[in-house]
């Protein structure tokens, strides 16, 4: 061995990380748009706050920003759409949102997409309660990826990679598989796990990506005054073979109306939702 190295410690390269590493490789092939936006969250914050110390009731930040998306996406349906073969597409009336979640399964962290189906139907506490179920919910050491998994399912995470390689590459062209095992839109919240003052830039594996950033108090223009304000930090990514510069527009344009408008948390605020 060579000198100079120093003391280390060797670990598998574990097949969860490796089936992970597979689905990127399918997300670095898409010729992706990225939108870095910076949002207003003071009056959201205010609103999850109230309601918390009013009823005791926790509203998750990223649940509400999932019913956003879901909202944001079912006013934009020419997004929510795959390919279907080499000359059609699909596009879909439910937005199905993946999130990463992250569990313990003997003594380790394991990271398992979960699919929230019809976000764009679900209420912010809806959606919160999903997401705590799904985060407390008992798993083993065999969740790999996908929750509830079939025996055929469970075949194909264990088959060798050329087999997997070559399922992606059917799953690819396949619209209404994609939706089934990666749903429409993905969320995933990086500031939720840390300080995390900025954006990231995703490799996005479902038609749309969104990724939280963190919130960071900036200096804002509010009825021609400068007032400190929390501002989060999110990237939307889109496939251009998928999306044009305006149907993207559109959807970020409804998407920050519906973010800076703290929408439904009001409701929840007086507790009529």
């Amino acid at each position: 061995m060579a000198g100079n190295i120093g003391r280390y410690e060797k670990k598998s390269f574990s097949k969860n990380r490796r089936n992970i590493s597979l689905l990127l490789e399918d997300g670095f092939r898409k010729h992706s748009i990225h939108a870095l936006l910076e949002l207003d969250v003071t009056e959201a914050r205010r609103c999850i706050l109230n309601h918390k110390e009013k009823t005791g009731e926790k509203v998750s930040f990223t649940g509400w920003i999932i019913k956003c998306v879901g909202h944001a996406m079912a006013d934009n349906k020419e997004l929510n759409a795959y390919r279907l073969g080499r000359r059609k597409m699909v596009v879909f009336d439910d937005v199905d949102i993946s999130i990463p979640v992250e569990r313990v399964a003997g003594g380790k962290a394991n990271t398992m997409v979960h699919i929230i189906r019809k976000a764009n139907e679900k209420s912010v506490m809806g959606i919160t309660n999903e997401i705590r179920s799904v985060q407390n919910k008992n798993v083993d050491g065999s969740t790999q990826l996908l929750e509830e998994m079939n025996f055929t399912e469970r075949f194909v995470l264990g088959a060798p990679m050329f087999i997997k390689k070559f399922l992606l590459w059917y799953l690819r062209r396949n619209g209404l598989l994609r939706k089934k095992y990666m749903g429409t839109v993905g969320v995933s919240s990086v500031g939720t796990l840390g300080k995390f003052p900025g954006w990231v830039v995703p490799l996005g594996t479902p038609a749309i990506m969104i990724v939280v950033g963190g919130i960071t108090k900036k200096p804002r223009v509010i009825n021609d005054k400068i007032e400190i304000r929390e501002c989060l930090a999110i990237t939307v990514t889109v496939d251009h073979d998928m999306v044009d510069g305006g149907p993207l527009a559109r959807f970020v344009d409804r998407l920050i109306e519906l973010i800076e408008g703290s929408f439904r948390l009001e409701e929840i605020d007086l507790g009529h939702e």
